[in-house]
């Protein structure tokens, strides 16, 4: 399973979401609408940096998965285009679920 360190990464995309974001929220009270307002070229970045924090915006760990970050970057995408009033957090929170959930069905550990 790839693993990269995640703290330069992390540090560019918060700064990258900080650059074309409209809005100084976090993350986690985005809604799909805003995260689509992203440059396409951010949004898997943004999608990286949110899988390692907390709701609180602290991280939760010091490595990413990269092969689940992958799937759940499209997930995540077309989810929010469905339905751009719901939050992108749970959007975000259910793919990694559902990647989750096949993994295990499948004998692997994220």
């Amino acid at each position: 399973m790839k693993r990269i360190y995640f703290i330069a990464a992390a540090g560019l995309s918060f700064y990258a979401t900080d650059l074309v974001a409209d809005t100084k929220k976090p993350t986690s009270k985005w809604t799909c609408e805003e995260f689509l307002a992203i440059d396409d070229q951010f949004q898997p970045k943004v999608i990286y940096w949110a899988s390692a924090q907390s709701k609180t915006g602290r991280p939760l760990g010091s490595a990413v998965d990269i092969e689940g970050a992958e799937k759940v970057i499209p997930m995540v995408i077309d989810d929010c285009k469905k339905a751009p009033k719901e939050t992108f957090w749970n959007k975000l929170k259910s793919a990694w679920k559902k990647v989750e959930d096949d993994a295990k069905s499948l004998g692997k550990k994220l």
